[in-house]
């Protein structure tokens, strides 16, 4: 516990002032922090060299594509399609199919995606003005964001240990159960709302109705990548954070937030 605690409070000292100053450094640090979330995802297969180094290069691109191609929402579809067929052409002329076959092939493609989809939408949330809450700064839409993740995870945590019963998806995160994810729910969906009032955002029914959406959207994430650990039988996705695990381990369900509110943007 002490080391998980030395470990916040050092995580928390680096980062909070690079999110408060956002710009070139919130990307950089964003895009490093991709890098290594894409490495904890590729260890857990064998796959060939070249094919990380392939894929580590196309997640950098598509997090920093925006700052390089004006129209890069239509460009999304020739993006997809090119590496698909990219991967698909460098498996068939591997040699050794023992080493890289379909489903290691399908595996880099997803994993590069959504990493470097997700890692964008987290460095964009930041950056991009346009996609702020109305009358606020990107910087507390960030934080409001954050607040969805800690509280939902915090008091999911709390409310199960106090009046957890019921098993949530025991073959998937077997300590999780239904009454602490409402708990986590009905208290992540009403203090960052109580957050969004205090910074001056007036609140509506529909930012209540996403609030709580998104922090379901928080308990599905986290749950997809203990998903993934489930199925490898690992604790964590590395070592990196002691106390912690890895960085997916720690951004896990932030990164499916920062996602679902993007699309909330721009369809509601």
């Amino acid at each position: 516990m002490k080391t998980r605690i030395i470990s916040a409070i050092i995580m928390t000292i680096i980062f909070l002032p690079i999110l408060i100053l956002g710009g070139v450094p919130y990307i950089v640090v964003g895009s490093i922090l991709a890098l290594l979330g894409l490495y904890e995802l590729l260890r857990l297969e064998k796959v060939p060299f070249l094919m990380k180094i392939i894929s580590y290069i196309l997640c950098l691109f598509i997090i920093i594509s925006d700052f390089l191609i004006k129209d890069f929402n239509s460009f999304n579809y020739y993006l997809i399609m090119g590496m698909f067929l990219l991967y698909s052409i460098i498996m068939i002329i591997n040699s050794d199919l023992e080493k890289y076959d379909y489903k290691k092939c399908l595996w880099l493609l997803m994993s590069t995606l959504m990493i470097g989809f997700m890692f964008k939408n987290f460095i964009n949330v930041r950056v991009v003005e346009s996609l702020s809450l109305n009358n606020i700064s990107n910087l507390y839409t960030v934080l409001y964001l954050f607040l969805i993740t800690i509280t939902t995870d915090s008091f999911a945590l709390f409310c199960g240990k106090l009046f957890g019963k019921h098993k949530l998806i025991p073959k998937v995160s077997p300590n999780k159960t239904i009454e602490g994810s409402v708990g986590g729910t009905i208290f992540g969906t009403i203090l960052p709302v109580v957050f969004l009032m205090i910074v001056g955002y007036k609140i509506s029914i529909l930012v209540v109705v996403k609030t709580f959406i998104l922090t379901i959207i928080c308990a599905f994430g986290d749950l997809f990548f203990s998903s993934i650990k489930r199925f490898h039988g690992i604790k964590d996705f590395s070592n990196l954070i002691p106390g912690h695990g890895g960085i997916l381990d720690r951004l896990d369900s932030i990164l499916f937030v920062v996602s679902a509110y993007i699309i909330m943007v721009n369809i509601l």
